[in-house]
C-alpha cells in the first residue's frame, strides 16, 4: 500500500485545474485529470482513484451521470463540486451516490480538510464470505464494521461511506432515538459546514436498501423534532 492517494479530479475550467494540480500536490496527493464525463469513465478503471472530485456541470456526460455509473461498480469516495446556490444540483449528487459536496468558489483548505477526513476512513471493500463476530444484526440486516460489508435480506449491498457509517450508528443504536445534531457529529464530524440537507438525503438513500417499502418505512423512522429511530424488529 503506498502512501500516496491517487485524486481523479474532473473538471473542464482551466482555471480550477491548474489550482487544483497545484495545491493538491502539495498536500502530497498524487492528481490526475480528466476534463469531461466520458473521459472520467474511461479513465476510472486505469487510474483506480482513492478519491474523486466531480464537478457537476460537465461536456458531454454531466457529473450526476458520471457518478450514477461509478456508483454501480464502486464505493470510491465522490466529493461533488457544484455552482455556488445550485441546491437541486446538490440533493440530486447526494441522492445517486456522493459522499459530500463543495461549492464553487471554494477555499482549498477546507476542501483538503474534507478530503482527508473520508480518506481516514475509506474502506477497501470486502468479499460476501461469512460476517465478522463483532458484526451487528438487527432482524435481516447485518453490518459487518470489520470488513465494511453488509448484508441485507441475505443479499450483499455496497454502501458508499456515508451511508455504511449512517447506517452503523442506527443499527448499534437499535430501538434509541438518535438526534439529527448527533448523527451529523458522529458521521461528518463536529466541524462539518455543509448543508445538514445531507443528513435527510443519505436517510432516504439508505431506507431505498433496507426497507420493504421505502415511501412508508418502518426500520428507518422519523422522529418529528428530535431526529431518526431503527426500529427492532417485532417478534
Amino acid at each position: 500500500m503506498t502512501s500516496t492517494q491517487t485524486i481523479l479530479v474532473v473538471e473542464d475550467e482551466d482555471s480550477f485545474v491548474d489550482a487544483m494540480q497545484v495545491g493538491l500536490k502539495r498536500e502530497g496527493f498524487r492528481v490526475e485529470v480528466a476534463r469531461d464525463g466520458v473521459e472520467a469513465l474511461e479513465m476510472f478503471d486505469s487510474v483506480q482513484p482513492d478519491l474523486i472530485l466531480l464537478d457537476v456541470m460537465l461536456p458531454r456526460i454531466s457529473g450526476i451521470e458520471v457518478c450514477r455509473q461509478i456508483r454501480k461498480k464502486s464505493t470510491v469516495p465522490i466529493i461533488m463540486v457544484t455552482a455556488k446556490a445550485s441546491e437541486i444540483d446538490t440533493v440530486v449528487g447526494l441522492e445517486v451516490g456522493a459522499d459530500d459536496y463543495v461549492s464553487k468558489p471554494y477555499r482549498l483548505r477546507e476542501l483538503v480538510a474534507r478530503m482527508r477526513a473520508v480518506l481516514r476512513r475509506a474502506p477497501d471493500g470486502g468479499g460476501s464470505g461469512d460476517l465478522h463476530p463483532d458484526s451487528i444484526i438487527v432482524g435481516d440486516v447485518a453490518l459487518d464494521p470489520e470488513e465494511h460489508r453488509v448484508v441485507i435480506r441475505g443479499d450483499a449491498a455496497a454502501l458508499p461511506l456515508k451511508e455504511f457509517e449512517l447506517l452503523h450508528l442506527l443499527l448499534a443504536n437499535a430501538g434509541r432515538v438518535l438526534p439529527r445534531d448527533t448523527l451529523i457529529d458522529r458521521v461528518w464530524g463536529t466541524d462539518y459546514v455543509g448543508d445538514t440537507k445531507t443528513l435527510d438525503v443519505h436517510i432516504k438513500r439508505l431506507r431505498s436498501k433496507v426497507e420493504d417499502d421505502p415511501a412508508q418505512p418502518t426500520r428507518i423512522v422519523t422522529i418529528r423534532g428530535l431526529g431518526y429511530k431503527y426500529e427492532r424488529p417485532r417478534s
